[in-house]
C-alpha cells in the first residue's frame, strides 16, 4: 500500500511517501524552489518521493491532506463574526481569497494532482483529508519507538485547535484535550517574535536565541494581564490585547501600551529591554509547557510523551522538560511544524483509516530524518564540471581525513553528504562544520558565512558515546532538539566584572574549551551522532577528534540567511562561491575556494530576504 502525504499552501509546504507503513521520502519544497518557507503545491517534492519510491504517481494508492480546509474556513468566519464589526475591512479583504482559494482548496488540490496523473477520473476517489492536529500527533506517536505514549501538540492554529492532547497505543491514536483558537501558545510567542523585530514562522528561533541575554522581568506582567495560566497548563489569552483575529498585525494597542512602546521595525537594532521580553516569553512558555506535561502524566499514567507542532521546535523547553523526569522518555518529530504534517496525514491512513499492525523500531522509524534527495558520484562530477568548479575525487577515508584536518586548522567547511535532512535542522548531510574550539568561530560563521545577526548560536554534534562526558545529558539527541548545559569540568568559570555585563556585551567572553558552541548560558543545542545513523559524518567526528582531543563539531546548516538549506551540488557550489566557506566536500569531491575561478564568487549578501 502506497500512501503519499501532503502540505501546502500555509507555510512549509511538503510530500511524504509511505510504502506498507515504511516511510520511503519526504522533503520540503522550499528545498527544489528555493524559497524559503515556500507554500505553493508541493509538486517537486511529490516527484522526488516517487522517483525515491521508484514507482509512478498512478501507482500511489491513497493521497491524503494534512488539514481539513472546511473546518479552518469556518474558523476564519466564525471568528469574524465573533469579532464584529471590529476586522470587516481585513475581513472584506481577504474573504475573496479565502472563497477563491481556500474553501475550495479540495478543487485546487485536485487540479494540481490531475496535471500529473493519466487517471484522472480516480484521483478524487484516492484523496482524503486528515486533520492538522491529529496529523501531527501521528507524524509524532506512530515513528517513535514506544508501543504506547502521550502526546503533546502545540502550534499557532490548525483548523479549531492549537494545543491537543493524545494518547497514543499500539495502531491507534485518540486526542482527549484540546485548547482552540484564539487562544494560542504559539500566536502568544509568535506576538513578540513580532513585537521585536522578527518575522511571525521564522523569527521564533531567534527570540529563544536571545533570551538568554536577558532578564525574565516581565514574566509577571505577561501572566497577569495576556495569559492566565491554570495549575494543569491550560491557558486563556486575553485578546484585546493581540490583533491576529481580526487585523493584519499580532499585537493590538492595548499590547503597545502596556510594555511602552509599539512594535520594532523589522531589523531594527535590538536593545535590552528586547533581549528582557524574549527571557520573559521564553519563561511564560516553559513554565506552561511543563504545568501541562504534568497533568497530562497524571492524568494519563503514561511513561512516556511525544511532541510535534512548532512550539515542539523550542529545544529550550524540551531541554527544561527533560530535565523535569515528568516522563521517562520524551520523543520529538524532527520535521515538528507544518511540512510533518505531509508524513502524520500519510500515518493516519495506514494506522487510523487502514488499522494496519504497527511494527516499532527500538530507536524510531525516522531514518535519522534522512529522507531527501541524495546524488550519486557521477552526478556530482557532471554537476561540478558544467559549473566549471575546480575540485577533486578522493576515496571516502582520505577525504575524512583532510576534511578532518581543515577543520582542526580552522577552517569553515561546507559538507554535503547523501540523503538531504527532512525538517528544519541540518544533522550531518547537509551542514557547514567547523572547530568548536575556536574563540573566534561564532563571529566569523554569523557574519561571514550566515550574514545573520551576531547573537545566534551553534549546534555542537557530538560522538554519542562521548555526550554525557561533554554535556549534562544523558538521553541521545538525534535530532538536535534538546538543549542542556556543557559539563562542568569543560566550564570557564567568568569573573565579576564578566558577570556584571548586560544584553550582547556577554557574547564574546569564552565561557568554555568548546566556546564556538557554548551560549551565553552555558548551554549548547546537541546533536548526538550514532555510528549506525549516519556513518561517514560519525567517522569525520572520530578522525576529528583524534586529532584533537574533541569529540565535538560546530554545526549549523548548509545555507545563508534566508536561504533553504541546500539540496543539490549546484546550491551547494552556490553557496560556496558566495560566503566564506573555505573548502566544500560533496560527496567524495574536495573543492579548495583558493582553486576556483574568482569571476564564479557570487554576491549573496543580499540575494535573499531576511528570515
Amino acid at each position: 500500500m502506497k500512501i503519499l502525504g501532503i502540505s501546502a499552501f500555509y507555510h512549509d509546504s511538503a510530500a511524504s511517501l509511505l510504502d506498507n507503513g515504511k516511510i520511503i521520502s519526504a522533503a520540503q519544497e522550499e528545498r527544489f524552489t528555493r524559497i524559503k518557507h515556500d507554500s505553493s503545491f508541493p509538486l517537486n517534492a511529490i516527484q522526488y518521493c516517487l522517483k525515491e519510491g521508484k514507482i509512478n504517481f498512478d501507482d500511489v494508492d491513497y493521497i491524503v491532506f494534512y488539514e481539513k480546509p472546511f473546518l479552518k474556513f469556518e474558523r476564519i468566519l466564525e471568528t469574524y463574526f465573533a469579532f464584529a464589526p471590529k476586522g470587516f475591512t481585513t475581513f472584506r479583504k481577504s474573504l475573496p481569497i479565502w472563497i477563491k482559494e481556500k474553501l475550495f482548496q479540495k478543487k485546487v488540490l485536485l487540479d494540481h494532482l490531475k496535471l500529473i496523473s493519466n487517471q484522472k477520473q480516480l484521483i478524487k476517489n484516492k484523496l482524503l483529508f486528515s486533520e492538522h492536529h491529529l496529523s501531527h500527533a501521528a507524524s509524532a506517536f506512530f515513528p517513535s519507538p514506544f508501543e504506547n505514549s502521550a502526546i503533546l501538540t502545540m502550534d499557532g492554529v490548525g483548523e479549531w485547535a492549537t494545543t491537543s492532547v493524545a494518547i497514543g497505543k499500539k495502531n491507534k491514536l485518540d486526542i482527549i484535550k484540546e485548547i482552540h483558537f484564539p487562544h494560542s501558545l504559539g500566536l502568544l510567542y509568535s506576538a513578540f517574535t513580532y513585537f521585536t523585530g522578527f518575522k511571525v514562522n521564522s523569527g521564533e528561533f531567534k527570540v529563544m536565541g536571545l533570551a538568554p541575554y536577558g532578564r525574565p522581568i516581565y514574566t509577571n506582567l505577561i501572566k497577569e494581564n495576556l495569559v492566565d495560566i491554570k495549575d494543569d497548563g491550560s491557558f486563556h489569552l486575553d485578546m484585546s490585547y493581540f490583533n491576529y483575529c481580526t487585523g493584519l498585525t499580532m499585537t493590538s494597542n492595548k499590547f503597545h501600551k502596556l510594555f511602552g512602546r509599539g512594535p520594532k521595525e523589522l531589523e531594527s537594532k535590538l536593545t535590552q529591554k528586547d533581549m528582557d521580553l524574549a527571557a520573559s516569553i521564553q519563561k511564560v512558555t516553559e513554565e506552561i509547557i511543563i504545568k501541562l506535561c504534568k497533568s497530562i502524566a497524571k492524568k494519563t499514567k503514561q511513561k512516556n510523551l511525544c511532541l510535534a507542532g512548532g512550539v515542539a521546535l523550542n529545544c529550550v523547553a524540551n531541554g527544561i522538560l527533560l530535565k523535569e523526569k515528568i516522563f521517562e522518555n520524551v520523543w520529538i518529530q524532527p520535521a515538528a511544524g507544518d511540512a510533518g504534517g505531509s508524513l502524520g496525514a500519510a500515518l493516519c491512513v495506514y494506522y487510523l483509516f487502514k488499522k494496519n499492525k504497527r511494527i516499532i523500531d527500538k530507536n524510531d522509524s525516522m531514518k535519522g530524518s534522512f529522507l531527501g534527495p541524495e546524488f550519486k558520484a557521477t552526478y556530482i562530477k557532471k554537476s561540478l564540471s558544467n559549473l566549471g568548479a575546480s575540485y577533486f575525487y578522493e576515496k571516502e577515508d582520505k577525504i575524512i581525513e583532510m576534511t578532518a584536518q581543515d577543520l582542526a586548522n580552522g577552517k569553515a567547511v561546507g559538507w554535503m553528504q547523501g540523503r538531504m535532512e527532512f525538517g528544519p535542522r541540518a544533522l550531518g548531510c547537509r551542514s557547514i562544520l567547523a572547530d568548536p574550539r575556536s574563540e573566534k568561530m561564532q563571529k566569523i560563521l554569523n557574519l561571514k558565512v550566515k550574514f545573520r545577526e551576531s547573537f545566534r548560536p551553534f549546534a555542537p554534534s557530538v560522538l554519542e558515546d562521548e555526550l554525557s562526558k561533554w554535556f549534562e545529558l544523558s538521553t541521545k539527541s538525534p535530532y538536535m532538539l534538546f538543549v542542556s548545559q556543557v559539563s562542568n569540568d569543560k566550564l570557564i568559570k567568568m569573573n565579576q566584572d564578566q558577570k556584571n555585563l548586560f544584553g550582547l556585551d556577554k557574547l564574546y567572553i569564552k565561557r568554555s574549551i568548546i566556546p564556538a558552541v557554548t551560549h551565553v548560558d552555558y548551554t549548547a543545542r546537541i546533536q548526538s551522532v550514532d555510528k549506525n545513523t549516519n556513518r561517514v559524518f560519525y567517522n569525520l567526528i572520530k578522525k576529528f577528534k583524534s586529532l584533537t582531543g574533541c569529540p565535538v563539531l560546530v554545526n549549523t546548516s548548509f545555507n545563508v540567511r534566508g536561504e533553504p538549506i541546500v539540496c543539490t551540488p549546484e546550491d551547494a557550489f552556490n553557496c560556496f562561491m558566495g560566503t566564506d566557506l573555505d573548502t566544500l566536500i560533496i560527496g567524495n569531491f574536495y573543492l579548495d575556494k583558493k582553486e576556483q575561478n574568482p569571476l564564479f564568487k557570487k554576491n549573496y549578501l543580499n540575494k535573499y530576504e531576511p528570515d
